[in-house]
């Protein structure tokens, strides 16, 4: 069977283009030449059967996913299936499961089936429990196997994305060391990487034998998601040798994956002062070829633990205007702990504001003229239109409501009332 790069460089528009083009209403043979060029990716696993292909990258509205899943002390299906309603009802357009405490495989297989979304992985996080809970080693003692057989796992329950850190070199770790780094590393994926590269005194299995996994994902068609395990934990860790050597060989194996016609995004930092987030976008584009960019953030100070939603919005909303396709959210917690359900919302809300403000700058379709009518509702002090356009809508709802009854007579809020720009206005042209 055939993969969609393959499809669209024969010229075909499949039913999942289709799906996805409508979905972002954009038209299917645009797509379709995106995907063929590598430019724009559809991420859906054939084994996916209640998903809905999601069309990400270049000229796509902006994405948004949310991170959600167990950690060893919180180990509960329900309050991560709680996670994933909220996350979807917020407007997220994928989930990714980091599931690492409890029963994973299931928590993975119940948050598939109940929702309809895009799903991600980072298989290596299974490895590693496995070996670790159920095996009784340590994370170093992974075989080469048991790491590919994370991998399939993840495919065969329909994930549709999976993150791996083929990139985590052991030239990129001499380089880290070398160059020195505050924060080292902070991807969980690629600390496990770089600890069982110097245990074992041997390369990275997802690098050396990054054909055996092409093969391995072929069948199933999803899209490989290149992750960057030394992305910057610090700002002031942004942009040094490590990570853009790692990018480097991000670019070459985009190019081995494409020749197979596998569909390939690329993940980035991370923690990224302002003054750098769009040279990183440049520099991702032009050395991964044009591929998909999918964000952390980035995160743009290092001191508002508790606030890291704000810090990842302002950063998302340059990088996307910069150029990136994909934004993952950043929760209040992030730092700190566990996000809970209502972290989850404010994640995916603050992130998809940064998203949509990009949009606008990136002139997608839609992204303005929203703003605009939203604007000619207040003009018109049109509470229900504003409502029916805010980006929360019961959030808005909810706030005016606290004072509905003090200034209602008036159709303005509690803020000016009587003395509402908008009502002076308006009269004057009334008079006129």
């Amino acid at each position: 069977m055939k993969t969609q790069m393959e499809y669209a460089r024969e010229g075909i528009i499949t039913k999942k283009m289709q799906q996805a083009a409508d979905d972002a209403c954009i038209p299917a043979a645009l797509l379709r030449d995106k995907i063929a060029l590598g430019t724009a990716i559809i991420c859906h696993n054939n084994r996916h059967i209640n998903g809905t292909p999601l069309a990400v990258g270049e000229g796509i509205k902006t994405r948004v996913n949310a991170n959600i899943g167990t950690s060893k002390d919180d180990t509960s299906i329900d309050n991560e299936l709680e996670k994933a309603r909220v996350a979807v009802a917020a407007g997220a357009d994928a989930l990714m499961d980091l599931s690492t405490g409890g029963p994973i495989d299931e928590i993975r297989a119940a948050i598939i089936k109940q929702t309809n979304i895009c799903i991600g992985s980072v298989p290596l996080y299974q490895a590693a429990c496995d070996t670790v809970v159920k095996k009784g080693k340590a994370i170093v003692d992974m075989t080469v196997d048991e790491i590919f057989d994370g991998v399939k796992k993840h495919l065969d329950d329909g994930v549709d994305f999976i993150t791996v850190h083929c990139g985590v070199t052991r030239k990129a770790l001499e380089i880290m060391d070398q160059e020195g780094r505050l924060m080292e590393v902070v991807s969980r994926g690629g600390s496990f990487t770089c600890a069982w590269m110097e245990h074992n005194n041997a390369e990275n299995p997802l690098y050396e034998y990054f054909d055996r996994l092409l093969e391995l994902i072929k069948p199933y068609d999803a899209t490989l998601s290149l992750g960057d395990g030394f992305r910057p934990g610090a700002i002031t860790d942004a942009t040094d040798r490590a990570q853009i050597y790692e990018l480097t060989t991000l670019g070459e194996l985009t190019q081995r994956a494409w020749a197979q016609g596998i569909q390939v995004m690329i993940e980035g930092p991370g923690h990224v002062p302002l003054d750098q987030i769009k040279t990183n976008m440049q520099l991702q584009k032009r050395l991964c070829h044009g591929a998909p960019f999918y964000v952390l953030g980035p995160l743009v100070t290092d001191i508002a633990p508790g606030y890291d939603h704000i810090t990842s919005a302002i950063g998302g909303a340059i990088a996307a205007s910069s150029g990136a396709d994909f934004l993952c959210y950043v929760t209040p917690s992030e730092h700190l702990c566990l996000p809970n359900a209502q972290d989850v919302h404010d994640g995916v809300m603050a992130t998809r504001i940064a998203a949509h403000a990009a949009d606008i700058v990136k002139k997608i379709p839609g992204a303005a003229e929203r703003d605009f009518a939203i604007s000619k509702a207040r003009k018109e002090l049109d509470w229900e239109k504003q409502y029916e356009l805010a980006i929360d809508p019961a959030l808005a709802r909810k706030r005016r409501g606290a004072t509905e009854g003090t200034t209602d007579k008036h159709g303005a809020c509690t803020m000016c009332g009587e003395l509402c720009a908008y009502k002076v206005m308006n009269e004057r042209k009334k008079s006129a």
